[in-house]
């Protein structure tokens, strides 16, 4: 596992997160009622200290009241204004010491405004959705939010019985008593915040394929009325599920779960263990079926391969749309060759002023992102050869299993596959601004 902490603030969100200390576990116990829309809470977070002593801290967390906090079992002293729960402990932190902050909240949860719109915890006609991407987190739990931030999770919900819960993860418990259920859930893999997805609602589940000896279980969960279109729809998932781990490398997580909402979303959301699609999505004709395997390949590429902060986030786009390609080109539809140069042509008809490296926190979700990432892995793909863009791809998933990247973690990694340096194609496609030339080489998959 590598971890790359960034030193101080995320450039893009440096109101988020605080890099003088990291967590490594939280515990969630949750109340929600759908009705009102009334949450409340306690979080149980283990953290280690930094190098230096830690007079003071900081958790994101939207606008609650806050009931109780104890640092080590102490009350400090403590803020929480503008989304920032400021701690001082009663004593000073030692550097490298471990500690324990308990926080009680409660209130109506609602999405944390962004340039993108709402982010986090969404209030739906009948339950409610998490999709936090990428600062939405304190929507609903108090996190140190910062995408190199990886910690264990155990999160119980405690909801009327008539609700499903569905969070990222193995089911550990549901609890039946009186009119409520609590549903425990255990994700032991290293999680970003902003990847801590959950949906409450009223979903029957239904199992996607035969997981078979030592298989992944992949589940659905949708409204009854849309099951006979998600079966076609998510039909050949467990297939995606084959084709990625023979070309990525064993799936990352204990199981894989989609959600399918009653109501419309922009675009699906990835979670860990966990991808969240809208009802729009479903049509039966496999009308979203690129982006059933763009979600799923964030399992890898995103979720247990992180990126370091959020200017990296091509990282995890440009491989997802890769993938798109790559189950195309197997699928028996257009090669990953031929929607790489799609793609190209696209781009050269846009400003050609956005750096993958670096896009800048306006352009980072700009389809141009989306589409040069998978040209720009294709242009790897065409340098390397297939034999070695594959092994290149299956050591990045392996050897940063669980861990946090950067781009020049990636260009120096991709550099050990070759004899041939790859400096000038990353200057040109990475670094650079201006659309380099369609890379020539036709490949198709041999592994």
């Amino acid at each position: 596992m590598t971890v790359q902490q960034a030193a101080g603030p995320d450039p893009y969100f440096p109101a988020n997160g605080d890099a003088r200390y990291r967590v490594h576990r939280y515990e969630l116990a949750l109340d929600y009622r759908p009705g009102p829309n009334r949450l409340a809470g306690t979080a149980r977070i283990n953290a280690i200290a930094g190098r230096a002593p830690l007079p003071e801290f900081q958790l994101n967390l939207g606008d609650f009241k806050i009931g109780r906090i104890r640092v080590d079992g102490r009350q400090p002293h403590y803020t929480h204004r503008g989304g920032r729960l400021r701690i001082r402990p009663a004593k000073p932190l030692r550097a490298g010491a471990a500690f324990t902050v308990e926080v009680h909240w409660s209130g109506n949860p609602k999405p944390v405004a962004s340039p993108w719109g709402g982010l986090g915890w969404e209030e739906l006609t009948d339950g409610a959705l998490v999709a936090s991407q990428p600062i939405g987190a304190p929507s609903w739990y108090p996190c140190n939010d910062r995408p190199a931030d990886k910690a264990s999770y155990q999160i119980s919900i405690t909801t009327p019985s008539a609700y499903a819960v569905v969070a990222g993860g193995r089911l550990l418990t549901r609890t039946t008593k009186a009119s409520t259920t609590t549903w425990v859930y255990e994700q032991s893999a290293p999680t970003s915040s902003y990847l801590v997805g959950l949906s409450i609602g009223k979903y029957q589940t239904v199992l996607l394929g035969d997981p078979g000896l030592g298989g992944v279980p992949q589940h659905g969960h949708i409204p009854s009325d849309l099951l006979p279109e998600f079966s076609r729809d998510f039909a050949r998932q467990p297939a995606m599920m084959e084709l990625f781990q023979e070309l990525f490398g064993p799936y990352p997580f204990d199981e894989y779960a989609v959600v399918v909402t009653e109501e419309e979303l922009d675009v699906p959301v990835e979670a860990q263990g966990l991808s969240l699609f809208g009802a729009n999505h479903v049509d039966g004709a496999r009308g979203s079926e690129r982006l059933v395997a763009h979600e799923l390949a964030h399992q890898w590429f995103g979720n247990s391969v992180s990126i370091a902060d959020w200017r990296h986030i091509w990282l995890n786009e440009g491989l997802a749309k890769y993938a798109e390609w790559l189950w195309s080109e197997r699928s028996g539809g257009r090669t990953a060759h031929q929607h790489a140069a799609a793609a190209h042509r696209l781009l050269s008809t846009l400003p050609q002023d956005l750096r993958l490296a670096d896009p800048g926190r306006k352009s980072m979700f700009d389809d141009r992102l989306y589409e040069r990432g998978g040209v720009t892995v294709h242009a790897v793909r065409c340098a390397l050869g297939d034999i070695a863009f594959f092994r290149m791809l299956r050591g990045w998933a392996g050897q940063h299993r669980n861990g946090t990247v950067t781009t020049a973690t990636f260009t120096s990694h991709a550099s050990r596959f070759t004899s041939e340096p790859l400096d000038q194609l990353f200057d040109a496609w990475v670094y650079g601004t201006r659309l380099p030339p369609m890379p020539s080489a036709e490949t198709g998959i041999a592994v």
